[in-house]
Order: C-alpha cells, then sequence, then structure tokens
C-alpha cells in the first residue's frame, strides 16, 4: 500500500510505458498468418506541430489499432509525413532570409533543394515525436515521408503511367494562382469567405461619339487595363444600338468592341460587363467564343506587368487607388456602391486568390472517377457517417480534371522533358534521352540538349498513392499483398475531395481495388462558440501543455467525449479535467482494494459478496457486447462514456460499497481475488481509450505473470445464466437509493438501523428469500429487521411510516421521528404529479394509431406494460396519501 501515491501521477509513468512498449517492439508488424488490420495515419505536414484536429485524429485511431492488436489481428499504424510543398518552401524561404541572408533567387534551385532538406532533417518530424506524448502505437520502423526516396520513384511512375495511359495532358487554361506562394492552386485549395468591398461604376466612352458612355460596374478597377471588350445581353434594349460599336478603355485609350452575349446578367450592375479574358474565367470563356486578345496586367507576385503599360511594377492594390484617383480626376467615377460578395483566398497563405491563364499539366479525373464512385456508393468503401456519400457523390457527379504542376521548387519535379518542340515523360533523365533518340533519330543527342519541366508536382499527388506507397506497393510484393486494402481511414470531412475521393481513384487505377475497407470522418475540432479552433482566434490551446496539465489518458479522454463520427467537436478543456478526475477515481479504487491485501481470510465470499461478484460481472457482460457494437459503428465516444459511467458508478459507488469490509474487518480471499480480475478485466476493456494508466495498474494487479495489457486479450461477452439477476439488483439499488433519500429528507441519521416493511409481490418475495439480497439491502441502506407484510394496516403498533415506491412495488421505512405530515404529503403528491404526466404521456402514445399501426408489436406492448405499471404506482401513491388524511 505504501508504494502507491494518494493521487495518479501520470508524468511518473507515461514515458515509462511508451520505452517499454517500444522496447517490447508491441507497435511492430510484418506479414505473418493472422488476420490484418492495417491503417495509414494522414500524413501531417511536416512544417506542422501537435494541434487539436491532430490530437483528435490520431486518439481515434490508436483507440481503433489498440482494440486490434488486442483482438489477437496484426495490427499495422503506418506514421509517415507530408513534404508540403507550399507551406514548407514557405518556412525555408523564411528560414534562408533569416538565418542566412538568403533569397530563393541568389541560390538558385539546387542549392535551394539542398538547404530544404537540411530544414526538413532539421526541423521536420517534430510532430511525430509529439504523438508519442499521446500513446500513439505506430510502427515507427515503417515512418515514411511522401518526398522520400521510396516515394518518389511511385510518384513519379505514377505520372508515367497516367501519361502513357493518355488521362494527362498539358494545356493553357485559367487557374487560381496564389501570387506570395507564386503557384497554381487547385480549387479544393481556395477558400471563399462572404468579404465587404465596392462595385466600381467607370464610365467608358463610346468611339466615334463625342459625349456618349457605356457604364460598367466592377470590384477590380485595376484590371480596366486589360479590358479587351465589354459585354451586353442580346435582348437588353438598353444597349441595341451600341451592337458592335466600339469603346475606350480609360486610361491606356484602347478601342474594344461592344459585343453581345447571353452570359450577362441584365439584372446585375449596369447590366454591361467589362471582359478581361485574363483575369476571370468566365471573361476567358466569353473572349474564347469571340476571339478576344489576352492581355495578363499582373506578374506572378502581384504586381502590374509591362502588359498593363500603367503603374508597371506597382503592388496590386496601389494600383488600384491610383486608378481610382485618375477615374475621379477625369469624370469616370459614376460612383463606387458597397458590395458583398464571395471571395477566394489560398488556404496557405490566405491572398486573394487571382484567376490567371497558364499553361498546366491536368489529370482527366473523369476518367478515373467511375470505379471510385461505384465502390463508395455501394458500400464496398463503406463511410461512417452515412451522409457523407451524398456529399462525395455530387463532386464525383461534377468533377473537374485536376491540375497538378506547381510553380515550385520543392516537390517531386514533373518528369517531362523538352527538345525543341518535342516533349518526352520518363521516369530519367537517361530514359527520355533514350526516347528523344529514337524519335528524332539522332543519337548524338545528349542529356544537355533536354530540358526538364520547371515544375513540381502538387503534394497531393503524392499523398493519393499514399495507401499502398507506404508498402512500396505500386508493384506486387509481400507487404501490400498482405496489408492492402487496408482496414480504416480516419480523417477529416474537409478533405473527402482533396484526399479521399482521389485516393480510392488511385486505388483502382493502379492495384484495381480499394484502398480502404471503412472511412471513418471526423468533425472539426471548435470551440464553445462553434468557432474553428485557430492561433489567430487564440482559442486553440497548446496541446502539450494540455498533456503537461491533465496527463495523456486525461486528454485523449477528454477529446473523445465529445465526438461523434463526423459531428464537430465542441471542446472545453474541462473535459480533460474530467479525464484526470477519472483517472484519479480509478487510482483511489486501486488504493482501496491493494488496502484489504493486508487482513484477508481465508473464507468462502459471504452470499453478499457472492451476490455482487455474480452482479458485476453479467452487467459487465452485457458492456462488453454494446462496446462490440460500437466498435463496428464507430461510436468510440458511446464507447467511452459506457466505461466511464460503468467504472465510476457501478464498479466504484456499488460494488466496492457493497463488498467493502468494516472497519478492522477481514474480507474473503476469495472475494478479494474476485475483484482484483474484475478490474485487470475493465483495465483491459479501458485500455485502447486510456493506455497509460491501464497498463500501470494491470501491473500493479498482475506482475509480470500476464504479461502487457495491450497485447492481453480483449475481453469477449462470455454466457451468462439467463436468471433475474440485473432486474433484482436493479432493484434492489432503487430501493436502498430511496431509503437514503427519505432519511436525508426527514433529518434521519444516515446510519441509524431502521426496520422496513415490504408488502409481498413477485419481486420482493425474491429479496427476502435470498441471503444475499437481504444482505446487501441491509448493510447499504442501514436496515434492522425485514417485515413482510400484506399492506399497510397489518402494521402493529403505533409506528412512524415513510412510504415509498419502486417499480410496482411498496415499502415503508420506519422512522423514530413523528413524521412531518405536511412535508411528507408535499413529497407524495410531487411523486403523484410526475407519475399522472408520465401515464398520460404514454396514453398519448398509445392513442395515436399511426404509432399503434407502425411500430413493432413488442414495443406497443412494452409501452401498455410502462403505462400499466404507472397507473399502479399512482394508486399505490393515492393510497399513501389516504392513509395520511386518516391521521
Amino acid at each position: 500500500m505504501s508504494e502507491l501515491s494518494s493521487r495518479f501521477e501520470p508524468a511518473r509513468i507515461e514515458d515509462k510505458w511508451y520505452q517499454h512498449w517500444l522496447k517490447s517492439k508491441h507497435f511492430k508488424s510484418t506479414p505473418d498468418d493472422r488476420e490484418p488490420y492495417s491503417i495509414v495515419i494522414p500524413p501531417p505536414n511536416v512544417t506542422g506541430v501537435l494541434h487539436m484536429g491532430h490530437m483528435l485524429n490520431n486518439t481515434i485511431q490508436d483507440v481503433l489499432i489498440r482494440k486490434a492488436r488486442m483482438d489477437g489481428k496484426n495490427a499495422c499504424w503506418v506514421p509517415g509525413t507530408d513534404h508540403a510543398s507550399i507551406a514548407t518552401e514557405a518556412k525555408v524561404v523564411r528560414w534562408l532570409r533569416d538565418e542566412k541572408g538568403l533569397t530563393k533567387s541568389e541560390v538558385g534551385r539546387d542549392l535551394f533543394i539542398k538547404y530544404a532538406w537540411e530544414w526538413t532533417d532539421k526541423y521536420g518530424g517534430i510532430i511525430l515525436k509529439q504523438l508519442q506524448r499521446l500513446g500513439a502505437s505506430c510502427d515507427w520502423d515503417r515512418t515514411a515521408f511522401t518526398m522520400d526516396e521510396v516515394r518518389t520513384r511511385q510518384v513519379i511512375q505514377a505520372f508515367v503511367d497516367l501519361y502513357d495511359r493518355g488521362k494527362l495532358y498539358r494545356d493553357y487554361r485559367m487557374v487560381n494562382w496564389d501570387s506570395k506562394a507564386q503557384t497554381v492552386l487547385s480549387n479544393e485549395e481556395v477558400i471563399y469567405e462572404e468579404e465587404q468591398t465596392n462595385l466600381h461604376h467607370v464610365r467608358y466612352a463610346i468611339a466615334g461619339s463625342p459625349g456618349e458612355w457605356i457604364t460598367i460596374a466592377t470590384t477590380r478597377p485595376e484590371t480596366i487595363l486589360g479590358d479587351t471588350a465589354i459585354a451586353v445581353h442580346p435582348e437588353d434594349g438598353r444597349y441595341k444600338h451600341l451592337h458592335g460599336r466600339k469603346a475606350i478603355v480609360p486610361l491606356i485609350g484602347r478601342e474594344i468592341p461592344i459585343i453581345a452575349d447571353s452570359y450577362v446578367d441584365k439584372d446585375f450592375g449596369t447590366g454591361a460587363l467589362k471582359v478581361t479574358p485574363a483575369h476571370d474565367i468566365n471573361d476567358y470563356e466569353i473572349g474564347k467564343r469571340f476571339g478576344l486578345e489576352v492581355i495578363d496586367v499582373l506578374t506572378d507576385d502581384g504586381h502590374m506587368s509591362e502588359a498593363a503599360e500603367h503603374y508597371v511594377g506597382d503592388e496590386l492594390m496601389t494600383a488600384r487607388k491610383k486608378m481610382i484617383n485618375f477615374l475621379k480626376e477625369n469624370d469616370q467615377l459614376e460612383k463606387l456602391e458597397p458590395y458583398t460578395h464571395s471571395v477566394g483566398r489560398s488556404e496557405r497563405t490566405n491572398v486573394v486568390v487571382e484567376p490567371r491563364l497558364s499553361l498546366q499539366w491536368y489529370v482527366k479525373m473523369g476518367e478515373l472517377a467511375g470505379p471510385a464512385l461505384e465502390a463508395v456508393m455501394t458500400d464496398y468503401v463503406e463511410f461512417f457517417p452515412k451522409n457523407q456519400k451524398n456529399t462525395y457523390r455530387h463532386w464525383m457527379d461534377n468533377i473537374r480534371d485536376w491540375c497538378i504542376s506547381r510553380q515550385l521548387w520543392w516537390g517531386q519535379r514533373i518528369p517531362a522533358y523538352y527538345y525543341k518542340d518535342q516533349l518526352f515523360v520518363a521516369t530519367t533523365a537517361e530514359e527520355a534521352l533514350q526516347k528523344a533518340r529514337e524519335a528524332t533519330g539522332n543519337s548524338r543527342l545528349s542529356l544537355a540538349d533536354l530540358r526538364q519541366d520547371e515544375d513540381v508536382l502538387d503534394t497531393w499527388f503524392s499523398s493519393w498513392l499514399w495507401p499502398f506507397s507506404v508498402f512500396d506497393g505500386m508493384q506486387s510484393n509481400k507487404e501490400v499483398d498482405y496489408y492492402y486494402p487496408t482496414s480504416v481511414l480516419v480523417t477529416g470531412w474537409d478533405i473527402i475531395f482533396l484526399w479521399v475521393a482521389r485516393m480510392i481513384m488511385s486505388g483502382y487505377e493502379w492495384k484495381n481495388d480499394r484502398p480502404f475497407k471503412h472511412v471513418y470522418f471526423t468533425g472539426m475540432v471548435r470551440d464553445q462558440q462553434r468557432r474553428k479552433m485557430s492561433k489567430s482566434l487564440g482559442n486553440s490551446p497548446d496541446a502539450l501543455v494540455l498533456i503537461d496539465s491533465y496527463g495523456a489518458d486525461g486528454v485523449r479522454f477528454g477529446i473523445l467525449s465529445s465526438s461523434p463520427a463526423g459531428g464537430d467537436l465542441l471542446f472545453d478543456e474541462k473535459l480533460c479535467e474530467q479525464g484526470r478526475n477519472f483517472c484519479n477515481k480509478i487510482w483511489n479504487a486501486l488504493r482501496l482494494i491493494k488496502g484489504w491485501e493486508a487482513n484477508l481470510v481465508d473464507e468462502d465470499s459471504t452470499p453478499a459478496e457472492v451476490k455482487s461478484i455474480a452482479w458485476l460481472n453479467t452487467k459487465m457482460n452485457l458492456v462488453i457486447g454494446e462496446i462490440q457494437a460500437d466498435f463496428i459503428t464507430y461510436r468510440l465516444s458511446d464507447t467511452q462514456m459506457k466505461l466511464y459511467s460503468f467504472i465510476w458508478n457501478d464498479f466504484c459507488s456499488w460494488y466496492l460499497e457493497w463488498i467493502k469490509p468494516g472497519l478492522n474487518q477481514p474480507l474473503a480471499r476469495q472475494t478479494y481475488q474476485s475483484t482484483i480480475a474484475i478490474l485487470s478485466k475493465l483495465m483491459q476493456l479501458l485500455h485502447p481509450f486510456m493506455p497509460f494508466i491501464t497498463e500501470e495498474i494491470w501491473h500493479i494487479l498482475n506482475g509480470e505473470k500476464k504479461g502487457d495489457c495491450m497485447v492481453s486479450e480483449y475481453p469477449k461477452v462470455e454466457h451468462q445464466p439467463g436468471d433475474n439477476l440485473l432486474t433484482v439488483m436493479e432493484h434492489l439499488k432503487e430501493v436502498i437509493g430511496k431509503t437514503r433519500d427519505l432519511r436525508n429528507k426527514s433529518n434521519l441519521k444516515p446510519r441509524d438501523i431502521l426496520p422496513l416493511y415490504i408488502i409481498e409481490s413477485a419481486n420482493t418475495n425474491i429479496i427476502l428469500t435470498d441471503d444475499g439480497y437481504t444482505e446487501l439491502l441491509k448493510k447499504s441502506a442501514w436496515i434492522g429487521d425485514l417485515n413482510r407484510i400484506q399492506d399497510s394496516d397489518s402494521i402493529e403498533g403505533d409506528v412512524n411510516l415513510l412510504s415509498f415506491v419502486v417499480g410496482t412495488d411498496k415499502y415503508y421505512l420506519s422512522s423514530p421521528k413523528v413524521i412531518d405530515l405536511v412535508e411528507e404529503v408535499k413529497t407524495l403528491q410531487e411523486d403523484l404529479d410526475y407519475q399522472r404526466g408520465f401515464v398520460n404521456s404514454i396514453r398519448k402514445k398509445l392513442d395515436n394509431e399511426r404509432f399503434v399501426a407502425n411500430a413493432p408489436s413488442e414495443v406497443v406492448d412494452k409501452e401498455r406494460q410502462k403505462m400499466a405499471d404507472g397507473l399502479k404506482r399512482i394508486d399505490m401513491i393515492q393510497e399513501s396519501l389516504a392513509r395520511l388524511s386518516d391521521n
């Protein structure tokens, strides 16, 4: 007893057990004859540190992998990180500037890549070390990186395969341009939000008609310098006389045609639309229809270009202000109109995304989508929760080609090589050279004659291969054939398109099979005001500080306490505090039990102890059955709360109180050993959720004889006798609770021994004829004589009685004090009102013909029984009120 601290100390034991698990190779997995259970971690950015989203996602994965391991499966959780092209390149650029006084352009591509690897080796992977603090039981020997040699080889091969299969192409198209990162973005990397701005109503002079104007409305006056037409609706009577005429672009003086196109909304703004094909996707489509010139007035880094002719080199917003001043000075700004509209910003840099015409590489997604859509809609890839299927189907039905080229240096460089106007795609430069020699008939060509594409591949182009690339599995091998398809993917719903859909497509493209059997979608971690957690809002707690404060088990408990599948988690630090308190509750239970060890006797358990042990094991068996069902449907939060309730209430509050020996009294060794077995089993059930405290207590209870908790067998449902034990014990608990309440309300001492009168019934006769039940009732409710009666009139003598009803049975507690009749009547009347309300609610349900006709017969019968029991309780309460009124 002396070696157990008064409180659970997570800091003392967490690293001890984690290092023990690592040394014991419990996380290690290699193919064998067991059923595989594999999970690939959604690779966090190599630039990242642990945040609440990671905590939620990886706690869930660890719960699943630990449960599978204890179920005897060959559990393999593959960790890794993502090279995160845009984010990492930005970090490296800043690092070079701050620490070495260098710019990206000064060092050049090759040296920059060398520095990027140096930065990655120094700072990357921090988050994986932090995940170990959380208890993540990954097979760390398998740690992968989306840009390591094995992954890069497969990424390059994937590009070549798609090109050879005719599923890749290069074209000029309108793209989303991030002027800060200076790269193209996919549609999914653009975040749209409503923002307040102004509509500038600008007058354009009509060529050849002095004093005549046409007014357009725009939010971006700086792009006027790139206008090549004004469009109006063909049926807009205001402008029919201008069809075929020309307008003059302000400041620049360029004459542009006035065209008629049905795309124009007659009711928006002035009904006249400035057409700038280089800077708007819709304008670009109009420009293609009318053969308009494309004038790009912006540079890659968001400044005005030479093509603008004015304000060259000015930052975009500076040019906008200058343009507005010019328009005002020349009486061409008719008015400013406040306007709220959706603005797209880069997910990574938060700058406003510019639509630009650019030559990029694209994947023909329509040719990949079919099998991936069918797999999800037929539940071959099963989503949890199911409602994400509709979101997935909508996106897949409207899928657009994927732009996979990025204007960056950090990433896999596109394996496309150019010789003059010819293109050669190959896995290596040497292979491309061979293709070029064969195509040109020129055997004297050298590598120096080839020019490799400058762009790199989108980061997602590496991570969409992740479920098989982590096993080096583009080609068949022992590892991928064993672990693939993986068992479950745990991820946020927000990347269902960016990642989940693409992985399913790549799985069918290269493995002709699903990449995972199940997808468990977590919600977003939000604060109590339902705001997304972020550093800028100051509402995102430091994950490691939480672990330091509450222990890893407490934090795991807190993060899972309110996280139903797909539902947003409203995080409250108090949940982690509750988790820490739960640890202390279990720890104190351990200390109580171990304290009995010094005073054990070799005697049989008492009838009350036998009954208590049987009851707890029977109820635990039911809980285990519910847990098994919850794991199948990923109701992990529900499972954790069931275990919390069972351990806190049933085990600690009831069972331990029932078997606890009196002061200086011995305990039967048989009862003690049964209790040790029960607590050990509870630690096994709880281990996937709270691994550190369970491992510590498991070893305190069992020493080394049973090995480690984390590799013990997870408890299964056992056959239990089908008697009425649970029903009677629940009844007994309510009787005990009611007697305690009556003592409290009547100011009776809680431990005064009082007689109890029980009206005979089937339930009460079971209690009265079983030594185990009667012993429990007397001990827990501080009852002396148990008196069986037919009714209250058969109680002899002048006795003060406090009545109560449990189920449909009536009890009378004998009070040594004169009863406060007013207070007793008030209590009974409140109970009567409640019972009448309960009966009325059941009656309304049974009076509903639709309910009675459509509900299963067993449900209807149950409601009828509830109503009958309620009516019986009402009769009993009314009888007690009548008895009091006679007094």
